[in-house]
């Protein structure tokens, strides 16, 4: 078995820290270690680091280098630019040499898990079903009508793999409206869509033959016979797309999908909210609410609110349910109910006389939106 991580995305939804040269999986976020750090440090001893691939864009291989050294380097696949899950996915099946029948996870490099014995439980039973040729997802078991997520609705009966139920999937669904999340928690076999998943490369392979040939195609014949240079020509028109809409979604309809559900304490970290709930699930806060986050901070009486800061005071009086983030060149400070909307100002500041910056992480955010 080996892990295949996708360390892509730009991250514009934790702007202003999170940049195109440094975005999201290589940031400390929850303390000590990177994400990306901790994504490999929880696959143990499940899956060992020699056995650990990440695809990341070209540019961001000397952070990889860097932050995970017991990982080879020729363990580490680099894009020409991002092209979403899809491509990221056909590219670690085209050029990684492992048996066919072995099987590879793929996860995200970005996400938090509360419970890492348990995730490996959840891990190890989702490669049990994969070895009889199935795509398996893993499904996190909903405790709210979440509208910022996919579902993956499950058909019953299941059956039993290493402790774990073990569905059939019966379809993805997109995010819903709060009506629709509500009627899909409510059935009990409805799970978020985590984008972690389990095959064999064989498995994997043929079913992107299937159902994006015009994906598999270019990048097999490159990686069979061409350059660097006529890689990024054939990344440049490879149809941008999540590996959920281009393979999953049309294989559960032919009944090829199973789904493990799991109660770990997943989070995406795809806003500043949600990071704020982490640290908040993480630290011993008092009743009555405080101050949490990075950096050099003081608070008098604020309640629910992250600060992350550097080395340069932060004073928080009296606020609630705010976040605070401070970089040397922009300060963010927004309502935590309004924090999906960073992106939204990210996309304003590429507007003329804006941040340069700002613009080139937006593109790489539409090019590679991995976190959800």
């Amino acid at each position: 078995m080996y892990a295949v991580i996708l360390a892509g995305g730009g991250g514009t939804r934790l702007w202003p820290l999170s940049r195109p040269e440094c975005p999201k999986p290589f940031l400390h976020l929850l303390g000590d270690e990177t994400l990306i750090q901790r994504t490999v440090a929880r696959l143990a001893p499940l899956v060992e680091p020699q056995d650990v691939y990440v695809v990341v864009e070209r540019g961001h291989r000397g952070l990889v280098a860097e932050q995970l050294p017991a990982i080879p380097s020729a363990n580490v696949i680099g894009e020409p630019i991002g092209r979403n899950t899809a491509a990221a996915v056909a590219l670690a099946a085209e050029v990684i040499g492992r048996p066919a029948d072995e099987v590879m996870l793929v996860l995200p490099a970005d996400a938090h898990i509360a419970d890492e014995a348990g995730f490996r439980a959840a891990l190890a039973a989702a490669a049990e079903v994969a070895r009889d040729g199935s795509l398996v997802t893993l499904g996190v078991s909903p405790d709210s009508p979440e509208t910022g997520y996919g579902y993956v609705l499950s058909k019953p009966p299941a059956r039993e793999v290493l402790g774990h139920p073990v569905f059939s999937v019966e379809r993805f669904v997109e995010k819903p409206t709060k009506e629709r999340a509500v009627e899909l928690v409510a059935t009990g076999l409805a799970s978020w869509n985590a984008g972690i998943f389990a095959w064999t490369r064989a498995t994997i392979r043929d079913r992107l033959a299937r159902h994006a040939p015009d994906i598999l195609g270019p990048l097999r014949a490159i990686c069979e016979s061409g350059s660097p240079a006529d890689l990024a020509a054939a990344y440049a028109a490879i149809r941008a797309t999540s590996i959920d809409y281009a393979v999953m979604e049309p294989a559960s309809i032919e009944g090829a999908v199973a789904v493990v559900p799991m109660a770990v304490g997943w989070s995406d970290l795809g806003s500043w909210a949600a990071l704020r709930d982490v640290w908040q699930a993480r630290s011993d806060i008092q009743p009555d609410g405080t101050t949490i986050g990075l950096g050099n901070r003081r608070d008098m009486g604020s309640t629910d609110t992250l600060v992350i800061g550097g080395d340069r005071l932060i004073v928080t009086i009296g606020l609630s349910n705010m976040i605070v983030v401070d970089t040397p060149d922009a300060l963010l400070v927004c309502s935590a109910d309004r924090s999906q909307d960073v992106r939204k100002m990210a996309a304003e500041l590429v507007k003329p006389g804006r941040t340069p910056a700002v613009k080139e992480e937006e593109k790489l955010e539409r090019q590679a939106d991995r976190s959800g």
